[in-house]
């Protein structure tokens, strides 16, 4: 194994800890621990379970009850409410009623009947593989050190030769009620052995106290690793390096590049797809390999690392040593298009009778020399969750290849899964995507009240968010606030002047290749002046139309660019002012930059509209609350101008309103995220008016 991945695990149980906790807690601490580490078990792989006795809440008995890990989740954060817990005598009970291998689907069907408790948590197809096992907890982990073993051509012998007689080894078989007979006959013909690995999947391993099932997952893990070590010390990976790394700076100038065209080419009837990169040491030694291409085509072999990432990626054509990128984006639609064709062939050749429809055919990974991987997903977080199962399939064929043959899962039995009527229902059972699932917002004046709010209402429905703003720290407090309450694979931020050309283009290089493009431009990032025309300086009037016009102008003309990359359509809010349409006195530079942005906006949705690019523009009055343009001189400015002190200007505006309301950023927001959605979608060059009510700026 690489010897990033090489080093043993430690075993973290807490003696004093556990003792403290009840058993359903025990289960819950040992999850979490072997969870943490990527090395154990992939993002929501595994499951983990307890056979522990409680009372029934009818009789007053005590039972034996089966808590095992729900349908979904994943180990390293679960918490008690996401287990199943099943009566054991129903669950064994189930096994009169089974009518064999060709039938087995029926099974889970009957799962719900054996609730304990009337937990709503749904149990899991591998819930019989728990429950027949004759031990009291069982873990059942993928680690990339035993997969590399379950994969190789000779993983019996492998198995023999590593573990003796103490952990054992079962063929393929898909997981379900057959397989947990299987196990349960294993366990019972040969009752010292503490686990057994699976064929192309996994590990099982059991104790008879929490902590000994922990440790025999830990130590079973570690016996692997360090057997590979001995194995594969000073030997090159994948039949050595067939190219080099580019430097890290040419390797995301070119995933800026590519990802946007890709991630147009696979976003298509109003589904966008969100892209990670990854360019680790694990990845590259990969892409740069002797083997890559003979590998990829094999596909993964564990049926969690193929349903996240597809039974195979797609692989780049790219010499690093001579790299013509424009000659790999012109290939690109061809490339995609062999690899629809490919998948369909798959679906064509595999599928039953009753087999759901075919699904999307594009590529999930994508390989590329010198360069990393790509990974595009419905959403950021699966996106990069995909990159994360991929390395762990690269780190089972690096094991596998070096000491045997690697075997992929047979095409037949990955249609299977990948196709399985249980897992077409749980695809089935998922939510709605959210109205702006897939979408990439880029908020200029991010952390400023109008922008930061603009940025929760893109972000509530599902939007990943690009907050750009030239003030540092409160960037990064922003940043900090949004991760907090929508998660961090949603924000990510750029700090600079909008004014800087530059920069500009550096910030949208930089959105692309966090998640593969752009979709929506909130221009947004705006400052404020006052002064009578003969006390306007030169100055004034410049910072004005540098930051009001020119800004504008600079991040709308690179949001044009990225839009004609992806030929997916765009979006562009402006954020102008009442004062673009209705003078104010004392405000000559700021009104007529105001003005100018609107016109901007006129001009580019005539551009923009033959490439289904929409702009629009929305026209706030004093909105005071949060803003950071009302916290300094503005505020005073303003007063003056209007003969009053500067607390009673929001009174003021209010009462000078139509509807005497006061603006928020909230409701500017609201406004942004209407036309930045597809309840817009037939409207361009408009003006939303949201400042309570102001006849001077009626639009007509």
């Amino acid at each position: 194994m690489a010897e990033e991945r090489s080093a043993r695990l430690d075993n973290l149980w807490d003696d004093a800890r556990a003792a403290a906790m009840s058993e359903p807690d025990r289960l819950v601490y040992r999850s979490n621990l072997l969870g943490s580490d990527k090395r154990v078990t992939n993002y929501g792989g595994g499951n983990t379970s307890s056979k522990v006795t409680q009372k029934d809440p009818l009789t007053g008995e005590d039972v034996e009850v089966l808590w095992v890990k729900g349908s979904g989740g994943d180990s390293a954060s679960i918490k008690l409410d996401g287990f199943a817990t099943l009566y054991m005598d129903r669950l064994e009970a189930l096994k009169r009623l089974y009518r064999g291998v060709d039938h087995e689907d029926e099974m889970v069907g009957y799962l719900p009947h054996c609730t304990f408790n009337l937990n709503p948590r749904a149990a899991s197809i591998d819930t019989p593989l728990h429950a027949f096992v004759p031990r009291s907890y069982v873990d059942h982990m993928h680690p990339d050190a035993i997969i590399a073993i379950a994969a190789a051509k000779d993983s019996k012998a492998l198995t023999k030769e590593i573990f003796g007689d103490a952990i054992g080894w079962l063929p393929w078989k898909r997981p379900g009620f057959e397989l947990g007979l299987w196990l349960e006959k294993f366990c019972r013909e040969n009752p010292d052995a503490k686990g057994v690995v699976l064929e192309s999947h996994g590990l099982f391993t059991w104790g008879d106290t929490p902590k000994a099932c922990y440790t025999t997952t830990i130590d079973t893990i570690n016996q692997a690793i360090d057997w590979f070590e001995k194995q594969t010390g000073g030997r090159a990976a994948f039949g050595g390096a067939a190219a080099s790394a580019l430097p890290a700076a040419e390797r995301r100038a070119i995933a800026a590049r590519l990802m946007p065209r890709i991630r147009g080419l696979i976003s298509q009837n109003g589904i966008h797809k969100v892209g990670h990169f990854d360019d680790s040491a694990a990845v590259l030694e990969f892409v740069n390999a002797q083997q890559l291409e003979p590998l990829a085509a094999l596909g993964t072999s564990c049926p969690d690392h193929f349903l996240r990432t597809k039974i195979r990626p797609l692989v780049i054509g790219f010499d690093p040593a001579k790299p013509d990128v424009d000659n790999v984006i012109a290939g690109l639609p061809a490339a995609l298009e062999d690899y629809r064709a490919g998948y369909q062939a798959y679906y064509n050749r595999c599928r039953h009778p009753d087999s759901p429809g075919v699904r999307d055919p594009n590529a999930v990974v994508y390989l590329m020399p010198g360069v990393g991987m790509f990974t595009f997903a419905a959403d950021k977080a699966t996106a990069r969750i995909s990159a994360e199962f991929y390395v762990n399939a690269i780190n089972v064929m690096r094991g596998a290849s070096a000491v045997s043959t690697y075997v992929g899962l047979a095409e037949q039995e990955a249609f299977d899964i990948e196709y399985w009527q249980l897992e077409e229902a749980k695809l089935q059972r998922m939510p709605k995507p959210k109205s702006l699932a897939g979408r990439v917002a880029f908020v200029t004046g991010g952390a400023g009240g109008i922008g930061k709010a603009t940025a929760v209402r893109l972000l509530r429905e599902g939007a990943c968010v690009v907050l750009a703003d030239i003030d540092a720290p409160a960037l990064e407090n922003a940043s900090a606030e949004l991760g907090k309450a929508f998660g961090t694979d949603f924000v990510r931020t750029t700090q600079f002047d909008v004014t800087d050309e530059t920069a500009v283009a550096a910030a949208y290089a930089h959105a692309a290749v966090e998640y593969g493009g752009v979709d929506i431009l909130v221009s947004n990032a705006g400052i404020s002046s006052s002064a009578p025309i003969e006390d306007t300086e030169l100055s004034m009037w410049n910072r004005n139309m540098d930051i009001l016009a020119k800004g504008y102008f600079l991040v709308s003309r690179e949001a044009f660019r990225v839009f004609k990359q992806q030929q997916i359509g765009g979006n562009i809010v402006f954020i102008a002012s009442k004062n673009a349409l209705a003078a104010s006195p004392n405000a000559a530079a700021y009104c007529t930059a105001k003005a100018a942005e609107i016109h901007l906006a006129r001009c580019l949705a005539l551009e923009g509209a033959e490439d289904q690019i929409r702009v629009n523009t929305v026209n706030p009055d004093a909105v005071l609350r949060g803003s950071k343009i009302w916290t300094g001189e503005w505020r005073e400015q303003r007063a003056a101008a209007y003969a009053m002190e500067p607390d009673q200007l929001e009174e003021h505006y209010r009462k000078r309103s139509m509807l005497k309301r006061s603006v928020f950023p909230e409701d500017i927001a609201e406004a942004v995220y209407f036309l930045a959605s597809d309840l817009s979608a037939k409207s361009t060059g408009n003006i939303i008016n949201v400042d309570a009510g102001n006849a001077q700026s009626f639009t007509r």
